[in-house]
């Protein structure tokens, strides 16, 4: 990419965004564009047209998505299904007819089969059914994959698909309603540890609640008092972090230097799991990555681990192969990456999120 190029980040605000925004400026790109959900809503095609016709940018990065963890994606199904769709639709489609040099679509790892084989390898994806839980999103991020590949072989594109696994980082959802499990897992220990401070100004002010009595009531929905914290399973699903903003370096390199067909074989003669998996190749069980919360956090009390409760897919490891043998690989690891994420949290503008 020119350093002068025009380029459009969707989803500016969030985990992605903000995180490909900041490497972006880190490397001296300066013609960035970017709109509020506000100023234009992706799911609206009108608007989304009107955008196109107006900025031209030269590169896309598609980092707007609706997400949320198990709880929100088991309530809200129709909801993700329907605004992740419209969204990938919306902007792949005008990035086409605008003639957007290079296109970056951002999924997630939950794309690949609830029982795939371990770790998850490109080709795996749609060999079987899917996590109940998270089906429809899912659903939509192997749509716009399918759309990315689609439109480069019949049009000539070059629309890459990445599928970070989970991400932490700056501006992460740290609602307790609608949060990932990491940070999700900060929140409710620090709320704990507040508490069993006797810290109530704190917790009530990190509430936005009148008084005390409110903050235990509405903690006590998610498990969370001075002596303990509730976490939804057994504890034994294993998972894998990478800091968002290894994410986006992987990103930000991808777009400088790789093209659609750098993602497949030459001489395959169908094209297709044409996406890279970004992640770290490493994962970790929900009970250890709550200890070491709980270790950096410094909370004395007890971990409950709610065995009525989903525990949702058993082991989501990826292959990263793939994105190492295009000349990348993560720099921060888990340890070092949720003491970063908590000092961070710990600043007063940030740890207000409810």
């Amino acid at each position: 990419m020119d350093i002068n190029a025009k380029i459009y980040v969707a989803g500016h605000r969030g985990l992605v965004g903000s995180a490909i925004i900041k490497n972006l400026h880190s490397k001296g790109y300066r013609n960035i564009v970017f709109k509020t959900h506000k100023e234009l809503d992706l799911t609206n095609q009108e608007a989304v047209v009107e955008f196109f016709k107006k900025e031209r940018p030269e590169y896309v990065v598609l980092a707007a998505a609706k997400v949320g963890g198990i709880e929100a994606n088991n309530t809200y199904r129709g909801d993700f299904i329907y605004e992740n769709m419209m969204i990938q639709n919306n902007v792949i489609h005008q990035s086409y007819l605008y003639g957007v040099k290079k296109l970056l679509f951002l999924g997630s790892t939950c794309i690949y089969p609830k029982e795939c084989p371990q770790p998850m390898k490109e080709e795996y994806l749609l060999t079987a059914p899917l996590e109940y839980t998270n089906e429809p999103y899912a659903i939509a991020k192997i749509a716009g994959i399918k759309m990315c590949e689609s439109y480069n072989l019949q049009y000539g594109t070059n629309f890459i698909s990445v599928m970070p696994t989970n991400l932490y980082g700056p501006n992460d959802n740290f609602d307790l309603e609608t949060s990932h499990v990491l940070p999700a897992l900060i929140r409710k220990i620090h709320l704990a540890k507040l508490l069993s401070e006797s810290k109530f100004e704190a917790v009530v002010k990190n509430l936005k609640v009148d008084n005390i009595e409110q903050a235990k009531a509405y903690l006590s929905r998610f498990g969370v008092s001075a002596d303990s914290v509730e976490i939804w399973g057994t504890g034994a699903p294993r998972r894998e972090f990478l800091w968002s903003q290894d994410m986006a370096d992987a990103c930000v390199f991808i777009m400088e230097n790789r093209d659609f067909s750098d993602t497949y074989s030459n001489g395959t003669k169908e094209i297709r799991n044409t996406h890279i998996n970004i992640g770290t190749g490493k994962d970790i069980s929900i009970k250890e990555l709550a200890e070491m919360i709980q270790k950096t956090v410094g909370f004395c009390g007890d971990l409950v681990f709610n065995k009525a409760r989903p525990n949702g897919t058993m082991v989501k490891l990826t292959d990263v192969s793939k994105l190492t043998g295009l000349g990348w690989k993560h720099k921060l690891d888990l340890e070092e990456g949720i003491n970063k994420l908590y000092n961070w949290y710990l600043t007063p503008k940030n740890n207000s999120q409810r």
